[in-house]
Parts: C-alpha cells; sequence; structure tokens
C-alpha cells in the first residue's frame, strides 16, 4: 500500500512539474519575444542558415538593400566559395561572419546565441530555404525566443517539398532540451565527432 502510494506521490509530482515546465514555456518565451521586438523593432543584423550555396548567394543580395546590417553564416558552404561570393557582390569582408561550429540546424541557432547576446541583437532577419524555414522558425522559437533574439524569416525560393512535421517536432524536442540542460543531443550526430576530432588534431 505505501509503494503504491509512493508511487502516485510521484506521477503527481512528474505531471505537476511537467505542467508548470509548459506553463512557464508557454508563458516566458512569447513575453521574451514582445520584449524583443519592442526594443528592436527593425533587424540588426543578418543570420543565414547554411545548406545550399543558393542561400549565400541570396543573402549577398539582400545585404545590398541592408548595407548597415553585418552578416552572420552558420556552417554554410567553404569559407573560400563563401568569401567569393560575398566579394563578388561588392559585401566587404568586415561586414560577413562565418561560423563553422553547428553540425545541423538546431546547432545552428545554439552555436550563434553567445555572439548576438555579447553584441547585444536583438532582432535578426532569418535566411534560409522556403523547405526549411518551419523547422528554423519551430528551433528559433524556442532558442532565440528563450534568449530575448527576435527574428524576422526571410525564405529563399527552392523546388524542393516541405519538410516533414516529424522532424520538426524532433527539433523542437530536443530544442526544449537544449533549454533545460544546455545539451543539444548533436554528440549523437556522426558529424559531430569527426567536427570535433577536426578541431582536435587542428
Amino acid at each position: 500500500m505505501n509503494i503504491l502510494s509512493s508511487q502516485r506521490k510521484k506521477q503527481r509530482f512528474f505531471l505537476w512539474a511537467s505542467s508548470t515546465f509548459l506553463l512557464l514555456l508557454v508563458t516566458f518565451i512569447p513575453v521574451r519575444l514582445m520584449v524583443a521586438y519592442h526594443q528592436a523593432p527593425h533587424p540588426q543584423a543578418i543570420l543565414t542558415l547554411g545548406g545550399s550555396p543558393d542561400r549565400e548567394k541570396f543573402t549577398a543580395k539582400f545585404a545590398h538593400n541592408h548595407p548597415h546590417l553585418d552578416i552572420w553564416v552558420s556552417s554554410g558552404i567553404s569559407e573560400p566559395k563563401a568569401r567569393n561570393i560575398f566579394a563578388t557582390a561588392d559585401i566587404p569582408e568586415e561586414r560577413v561572419y562565418l561560423d563553422y561550429d553547428a553540425v545541423d540546424t538546431v546547432t545552428n541557432f545554439t552555436t550563434m546565441v553567445a555572439d548576438f547576446r555579447r553584441r547585444n541583437i536583438q532582432h535578426v532577419y532569418l535566411i534560409t530555404s522556403d523547405f526549411h524555414m518551419p523547422r528554423a522558425k519551430a528551433i528559433a522559437y524556442i532558442v532565440f525566443g528563450s534568449q530575448g533574439i527576435a527574428f524576422t524569416p526571410i525564405t529563399v525560393p527552392s523546388n524542393r517539398r516541405p519538410e516533414s512535421s516529424l522532424r520538426i517536432a524532433r527539433d523542437a524536442g530536443r530544442s526544449l532540451l537544449w533549454l533545460v540542460t544546455g545539451r543539444t543531443g548533436a554528440s549523437l550526430n556522426p558529424r559531430y565527432s569527426a567536427l570535433t576530432t577536426r578541431r582536435e588534431q587542428g
């Protein structure tokens, strides 16, 4: 009887803790985003997610209309090719920051948070392909939103089908894991191990 009572208490506690966390999440992130949009109604930087050279090319053209904004590209094409695209488009090199720490879409965001907060960036243009944007927005809402960084999505046209709801849900879950533990689960990705090895050898 005592064992059954103890199990019920644990279940009630788990339910209470889960409900409290979800309630905080539902209220906390929208409030932080609202404050960020209010304090920085216009984007202060451009963030492009790697994955296709079309994204860097689109970003170079887009940046011409926003000459006061610096550009971050997270794990895009190789540095020489990226530099060449921006140089050909007459984008000054000092405006372009190429970061290769991310190994997937979740870490595209988690690896950028510290840089943006250090520079007091509260609002970014978020550039990625149209098929990829729903997943990127779901992650940005949790990762950037929880840190008080707003985002304005800009899509790059493509001929690819939208990503599945399963992939979106999976990465939203990983983003919540990062929010709670500081870990994304990226270490389970073979690319993560390869990247870590390269850094240790370098």
